[in-house]
């Protein structure tokens, strides 16, 4: 007998009593009427009966896992097992030096170097992530830029969770940080002058929402920093970067549907930023530099985006390029010197094509299979090929570099998994009709033992909001749970971004329902045809996830046997009534304001 076979694993019952919150009296008024929330009382974090609901909850949760501490211990062991704890990422180059991070044994944090060659590119330490976490209970390393000189280093960290990094610039000469010190950015990126003499940072407002550009200039005090760009408009985000040619720096502010692009030279960087295009509601448009001119990627008059063409001296007048075709959602559009990498949807599906001067587009075939395909890190912009990272629910995350005169595809790295052959996992894609007759992708994985005669436990991933599209990806724990014998599905509902602009129109706000009636339809589809026991399935989401999770089993209680609700965004109308919360003003065009 196999160990997949000895193995098998079914739906744990409950053992010990639910908590359950009480219901209380409470209406809220709206301009709509008065709305009876009976667990309004929850809000109160600091009320004791609120506490005491929270450790019963505590309690029964801890009370359930010590039931089945020898398989969880076992399951994490095993999980253990496969994961190789040293890893280092395959070498990039970028203006001649090639650079690589690695992580090592018993160490939580990263090591970043770089060498003149490939096989030297871990030979020249510039930032060691542990030496900086010591001594602080947290660390997140955010900005990491190297000049155009190679010769410093602008960093930031924040040791405290709190979301707000210190800048730093290292003399990568000696590696030591320079006196440089500048506090409260945030993670809205930051860029380089030609000359290394003058630094751009995102700082945020009192919601930590990037609202600031700030112009540093190398050996001053950072109380002497200059407001370069400010934005107003609560809803809008800002970020800050570099074109890949290095010739000109971005300002983008973003809302939910609309965007604005300035620039600014990035050799005469004391210089106004100047505007791109003017922003207008629910027009949508980003900048890269190509050559002599800026390509823009924008649903002006094309609600799954085009490409379109301006001169440098005139970056307002645009002319067509790349045409918009329904449905095929194209989401990235990156320039190099002598071609551009087109990044769109098609039929739920990833598509990365490589694009000459003159429009033609040539795809580029990865596998088969259901499948995440991106571009990974190319910071070099006269690269003559491509590097792409890929995964599927059966090949772990890889990186390749893609030769755009031989046409040929080249691994580089793959995320090695230990102990395991991976050839005992087999993908499907399948369609699910919801009720209003839309078709539905959803993908599923499976141990090849596993039979598909309606017998396997399921769980079913969903999130579906905010037209974040969700490919396939590669998990070494969700292995575990395909060696005992259950199928694991990745729904695609309307409210995401696979299938174009639409599908997450038909899938947010009035018509948010269609998210969790597609879920629903997907987990009936599975049952329906056998791959799972239509009595044995479980939903999971996060976020935004949580609330396609929270409200499937509540539309639809007998259709799933357990549901894992990871930080729901359950309780949407109270937030979005309450302007004072973080980000809730940016919401609005997600979910709506319900006080109108």
């Amino acid at each position: 007998m196999t160990r997949y076979r000895q193995c098998r694993l079914s739906l744990w019952p409950m053992t010990t009593a639910t908590p359950s919150a009480s219901r209380r009296e409470h209406k809220w008024a709206r301009k709509t009427g008065l709305i009876d929330d009976p667990y309004a009382w929850l809000l109160e974090q600091k009320d004791p009966e609120v506490l005491s609901y929270l450790g019963q909850e505590n309690d029964f949760a801890d009370a359930w896992f010590v039931q089945h501490n020898s398989n969880v211990e076992a399951i994490f062991e095993e999980i253990k097992t496969r994961v190789k704890e040293d890893d280092e990422t395959f070498p990039v180059l970028h203006n001649g030096w090639w650079y690589s991070s690695r992580t090592l044994t018993g160490q939580a944090y990263a090591l970043h170097a770089r060498g003149a060659t490939l096989e030297t590119a871990s030979q020249e330490l510039l930032l060691d992530e542990n030496l900086e976490a010591a001594g602080h209970s947290y660390f997140s390393l955010s900005a990491f830029e190297v000049s155009y000189s190679n010769r410093l280093l602008a960093w930031s960290s924040d040791t405290d969770g709190g979301e707000k990094y210190t800048l730093r610039v290292r003399n990568l000469d000696t590696g030591t940080d320079l006196d440089d010190i500048v506090p409260n950015t945030t993670w809205g990126g930051v860029a380089w002058s030609r000359d290394d003499n003058w630094l751009f940072y995102v700082v945020p407002d009192d919601a930590m929402r990037p609202w600031q550009v700030w112009r540093h200039r190398l050996g001053t005090p950072a109380s002497s920093d200059l407001l370069v760009f400010e934005e107003t408009d609560e809803r809008f985000f800002v970020g800050i970067g570099s074109t890949r040619s290095g010739k000109w720096i971005t300002i983008e502010s973003s809302s939910k549907t609309s965007s604005e692009t300035w620039l600014i030279d990035a050799s005469a960087v004391e210089t106004d930023p100047v505007c791109v295009a003017p922003r207008r509601n629910n027009v949508e448009y980003q900048v890269d530099h190509w050559g002599d001119s800026f390509a823009i990627l924008t649903n002006l008059d094309a609600q799954d985006f085009c490409v379109m063409l301006a001169d440098e001296s005139t970056p307002g007048q645009w002319r067509n390029f790349i045409t918009h075709t329904p449905g095929e959602r194209i989401t990235g559009f990156d320039c190099f010197e002598n071609h551009a990498i087109l990044q769109r949807w098609q039929k739920g599906q990833q598509v990365l094509a490589v694009v000459d001067r003159d429009g033609t587009l040539s795809d580029i075939h990865i596998t088969k299979e259901p499948h995440e395909a991106e571009l990974d890190v190319n910071p070099d912009w006269a690269s003559t090929s491509v590097r792409l990272s890929y995964q599927s629910l059966t090949t772990p995350a890889t990186v390749a570099t893609y030769d755009i005169s031989s046409t040929t595809l080249t691994t580089l790295k793959r995320t090695e998994v230990l102990e395991v052959d991976l050839s005992c996992y087999v993908s499907e894609r399948v369609w699910a009709t919801s009720d209003d007759g839309t078709r539905i992708p959803v993908d599923y994985v499976r141990h090849r033992d596993t039979p598909l005669d309606g017998s396997a436990p399921a769980l079913v991933y969903v999130y579906g909001a905010y037209e974040i599209s969700t490919p396939p990806w590669f998990s070494i724990a969700r292995l575990s749970l395909l060696d005992r014998g259950w199928i694991w599905a990745l729904a695609h509902p309307r409210g995401g971004g696979e299938m174009g602009r639409q599908w997450y129109e038909n899938g947010k706000l009035l018509n948010k329902k269609n998210t969790f009636i597609d879920t629903i339809a997907c987990a009936t589809h599975l049952a329906d045809t056998a791959v799972c026991d239509g009595t044995k399935i479980v939903i999971r989401g996060g976020s935004a996830g949580g609330l396609a999770v929270g409200a499937c089993i509540t539309m639809n209680p007998e259709r799933f046997s357990g549901a894992i609700a990871e930080v729901p965004f359950v309780d949407v109308t109270n937030t979005m009534c309450d302007p004072s919360l973080p980000l809730t003003v940016t919401e609005w065009e997600e979910w709506g304001d319900p006080r109108e």
